[in-house]
């Protein structure tokens, strides 16, 4: 062998060893990167709990997140709506022509499997095309695109399909809190809510008084609390195609960890609601039929078993919740943007309570849920300081203790509802002022770090740059 090959074979050895103690390949590194790590521990800890609750609801004869999913490929979907917003969702990282390209092919997609479904007289439902397109994205990301693009284009696909499951992830979860959990404890809050004055029976009065026009804005509103929050998450995220970069926190983040935390939450605490412990949706299961017209007397509250048909999805309020991160979020829009946030969060409130579906103590709950994992989710992106820590531990003392209050001193709380009550409101509006307070400390920080220098004080290496010339022309000079 001659010396010229000898050498390269010893250039190609010494530069093996070198990689190898270096940890490999570049791309071997970054796999190893602790925020790529990061992002694979909590995809894989997602799908393990999708998988789990497939298995889960198999037990009880019904199908999982992910094969009702699946079969909305070809059948007709739940909801078109939350199909659509979600590939809105999607479209925020593509330009403007492909946008059109996207809607118009699912819209032509739609229109195809209206006429088969017209044929055949099967179930008459939109939003299969969007499915489609949000799909056919992921697979062009992975085979069209590289580098950031594909990166950008996977991360819109991904927040899409993200909320899809979230939808679908929270029937499952109702679905389990009926089967698993068979009493409930609405006579506790129910004696609790005396202390803010029976509010689900007076707003269900004032939404019986002004039917049918009043019940039917609400019943929308309510069902179509995607639409509002895509509208926030949209404005939120319109600069992403050029910027080419998500912002580090959105509406999206905070509604999908509301609902991955607030089932949790019915399985410990699980209540169905007025309109079904206290009126006629709940039939014989029902302790009296007297909502709206009389709130129920009180006594000495006690669980009781109910029908498996309800879930068990009331404390505390999600509809409350995710309509109050959406007012939240709206704040930092325009005027006609923090309008519909406003009017969103009132109306959904008068749906929860007018309807029966929830207490007044689900309301305030709901609240501070919200305000607690906004405050966790800011901080998460900001990075943890003193403000946060101490924000979110209030507000996690706080909701544990009204849950507390409801279980064990709700019959105290009947008793003496002008002590009590006004305590309830002071803990909400604790957790509210707090948050205003470490959430506008931040902005007061961020502020400053990016304030400009002021006009009309030159800056010290300016000075000195501009003065080393004079220097050298005298020295010259003498």
């Amino acid at each position: 062998m001659s010396k010229y090959h000898k050498s390269v074979e010893k250039l190609i050895s010494t530069l093996a060893r070198g990689s190898s103690r270096r940890g490999g390949s570049p791309r071997f590194d970054a796999w190893r990167q602790p925020r790529v790590l990061l992002w694979v521990a909590v995809s894989a800890v997602g799908l393990g709990f999708l998988i789990a609750l497939e298995i889960a609801a198999r037990r009880y004869g019904e199908r999982g997140p992910i094969t009702d999913q699946a079969r909305e490929v070809i059948f007709a979907p739940k909801s078109g709506t939350v199909l659509y917003v979600s590939m809105a969702l999607m479209l925020v990282v593509l330009p403007w022509r492909q946008r059109f390209i996207a809607l118009g092919a699912a819209i032509g997609i739609d229109a195809v499997f209206w006429l088969v479904r017209w044929v055949v007289d099967a179930k008459m439902m939109v939003g299969n095309g969007a499915l489609w397109v949000t799909l056919a994205c992921a697979v062009i990301a992975v085979t069209r695109r590289t580098g950031r693009d594909r990166a950008l284009l996977l991360k819109g696909v991904g927040l899409a399909l993200l909320l899809v499951a979230g939808r679908k992830t929270g029937y499952t979860w109702l679905l389990i809190t009926s089967k698993t959990r068979p009493t409930v404890l609405d006579q506790y809050v129910a004696t609790a809510d005396r202390a803010l004055g029976d509010p689900s029976w007076v707003v269900g009065r004032i939404v019986e008084a002004t039917s049918p026009v009043g019940p039917y804005v609400l019943e929308w509103v309510y069902i179509q609390l995607a639409v509002a929050a895509v509208v926030v998450a949209v404005y939120q995220l319109r600069n992403v195609a050029a910027e080419r970069r998500f912002p580090g926190h959105h509406l999206v983040r905070t509604f999908l960890a509301i609902g991955l935390l607030g089932p949790g939450i019915y399985m410990i605490f699980p209540v169905v609601g007025p309109i079904f412990a206290y009126g006629a949706d709940g039939g014989h299961w029902a302790v009296a039929d007297v909502w709206p017209d009389t709130p129920p007397p009180v006594g000495t509250p006690q669980p009781m078993l109910f029908d498996e048909a309800p879930p068990r999805n009331c404390m505390p309020s999600l509809h409350t919740a995710w309509a109050t991160a959406i007012f939240v979020h709206s704040l930092k829009g325009p005027w006609a943007l923090r309008c519909l946030g406003a009017f969103w969060l009132i109306a959904t409130l008068g749906a929860t309570l007018g309807f029966g579906y929830h207490y007044g103590a689900d309301i305030i709950a709901g609240v501070v849920f919200t305000l607690t994992i906004e405050t966790a989710l800011r901080a998460l992106d900001r990075g943890w300081d003193r403000q946060g820590v101490q924000m979110v531990v209030y507000g996690t003392a706080v909701f544990a203790a009204l849950l507390a209050s409801y279980r064990y001193l709700s019959v105290q709380m009947a008793e003496h509802p002008w002590v009590f009550g006004p305590l309830l409101l002071l803990a909400t509006a604790s957790v509210v002022y707090g948050y205003v307070r470490t959430t506008r400390g931040w902005e007061r920080k961020a502020a400053s770090v990016h304030l400009p220098a002021p006009r009309g004080v030159p800056k010290p290496e300016l000075v000195e740059s501009s003065a080393a010339p004079v220097a050298a022309d005298r020295a010259g000079q003498s």
